[in-house]
Parts: structure tokens; C-alpha cells; sequence
């Protein structure tokens, strides 16, 4: 297992979960009302400009929590606890696992080598807090936690799908494509039971053999020209029964696909 990937993951659903919860609350200026200081917030947006100048024409991830400190991630749990508890269980514990994670979620930066202990530990509180975040949601939308569900997915185009965006299970991401185009894409999903999950890729009526790795790659067609086009990722646990027929979640990203230019 990829202990880096897997800490990166649960760090990226939790700073999603708690911008929700937030964004529910206090409305799209949360980050003026949630309890961090104005200081605070004007270094996660001096960071976001900053990323922006550098990836000048590449994609750059707008979600301003993304550019926060995790001390900062822990200061917003501590704050507004209360919102978060019914997820996330007691603060004391998800403090200590907080803790813990930061400890060893960036052994490279530090010039060291993860032990095989410190690699579980790492792995074993990155499970429970994705755990608890799954099955709140499950149960807040389905009153069951039997079924694996995505957490977050993008494009390299910077479109980006979380369940707590406008459109359900689809992201209209007003890009238009032409043939000859490349895109990739990253799938995140999670399995309340813990199981590997197989990913799949659908274009049109066709779709990719189901994989281990949760990143496809897409090479835009002149077949697929027009003015919806829908690629769609989908998940699957190894169990015998799945949520939607042979799957358990899906995600369908739109665009339009234009003849190339003469």
C-alpha cells in the first residue's frame, strides 16, 4: 500500500467534509465565520494566487481549504466541534488520531524513512477517519453503510466532483474538447468495510476493463464529437451484491466535443 497516497486521500475527504459542514452553516464566506483568524485565511489565499501564477494554463484547484495548514485543519475541528461530532465521533480521540497523522504524514520532508510500524499506525488511523466519514454518509443518505462510495474525482482539465456539489452525480464542466485532446482523470473512493475497490471508465457505450488503479487516461476521438459528451467513472467493491446493478457509485463528467479547427 501506498502509505503517502493513502494519508494524501484521507487528508483531501476530511478538508472536503469539513468545507461542506461549514459552507452548510455559514454559508459560501465561511471561512470569515468559522473561528480561524483573518490572518489565517489571507495566507490560504495569498497560497491559491500564488499556485495560480505558477501554473499559469494548468489546472489549479480552487477549494480555498485545500491551501490551509493541517494545524489550521485542526484548529477549524476544534472550533466548530459540534458540527462535526456526529461524523467524526469524540474530540479527544480524533485529536490524538490528528495528531498522530501529522506525525507521519510527510516523512520525505523530514529526510526519513516511515518504519513498518509507523507505516500501519498510519494507515490504520487513515482508515478509521475515512470509516467514520463514509458511513455518516451513508446513513445520512441511503439509512445504510453497506455500499463503497466516491469521495472526490477531477480532471486534469481542473474540474473537480465532491458529493457536496450542486449537480448529483454528475460534473458539467463547461470545457470544450476537440479530437486529438488528452485528458486524465483521478477517482478517490473509499469502502466502509475496507475492501480494494476496482475502478472503471465508460465513453459512450463502451466501457474499460475494471482495475486496481484509480487513474484513467482519454484520448478524445473524432466519434466523439458533440455537443454532450459524458465520461463516466465508476466503482465496485469485491462483494457479490452492489448499489447500482453491477456497480456501487458513479460519477459521469460533460463536455463538448468540437470538430478541430480548419
Amino acid at each position: 500500500m501506498d502509505v503517502s497516497q493513502t494519508v494524501k486521500d484521507t487528508e483531501n475527504l476530511l478538508r472536503d467534509f469539513i468545507a461542506a459542514v461549514l459552507e452548510s452553516v455559514f454559508g459560501r464566506d465561511w471561512p470569515a465565520k468559522c473561528g480561524v483568524t483573518a490572518e489565517r485565511v489571507g495566507k490560504w489565499e495569498e497560497r491559491r494566487e500564488s499556485e495560480k501564477a505558477r501554473q499559469e494554463g494548468g489546472a489549479v484547484d480552487p477549494r480555498l481549504i485545500y491551501y490551509a495548514d493541517f494545524y489550521d485543519i485542526q484548529t477549524l475541528l476544534k472550533k466548530n466541534w459540534q458540527k462535526f461530532a456526529p461524523a467524526l465521533g469524540d474530540l479527544k480521540t480524533m485529536e490524538v488520531y490528528l495528531d498522530e497523522l501529522e506525525k507521519l504524514r510527510d516523512p520525505g520532508a523530514h529526510g526519513r524513512e516511515l518504519l513498518p510500524h509507523q507505516k500501519q499506525l498510519a494507515c490504520g488511523i487513515a482508515g478509521e477517519i475515512r470509516t467514520r466519514l463514509i458511513r455518516y454518509r451513508s446513513k445520512m443518505e441511503t439509512s445504510s453503510d453497506c455500499f463503497p462510495r466516491i469521495e472526490s474525482a477531477m480532471d486534469s482539465l481542473g474540474s473537480i466532483w465532491t458529493p457536496q456539489g450542486p449537480s448529483g452525480q454528475h460534473c458539467f464542466t463547461e470545457k470544450i474538447l476537440r479530437p486529438g485532446d488528452v485528458i486524465d482523470f483521478v477517482l478517490t473512493a473509499s469502502d466502509p468495510f475496507g475492501a480494494e475497490l476496482k475502478h472503471q471508465m465508460e465513453v459512450g457505450r463502451g466501457t474499460t476493463s475494471w482495475q486496481a488503479e484509480n487513474v484513467f487516461t482519454l484520448h478524445i476521438l473524432k466519434d466523439h464529437i458533440g455537443k454532450f459528451f459524458e465520461v463516466g467513472l465508476r466503482i465496485r467493491s469485491p462483494r457479490d451484491y452492489h448499489a447500482l446493478g453491477d456497480f456501487d457509485d458513479y460519477v459521469g463528467f460533460a463536455y463538448q466535443v468540437l470538430p478541430e479547427k480548419r
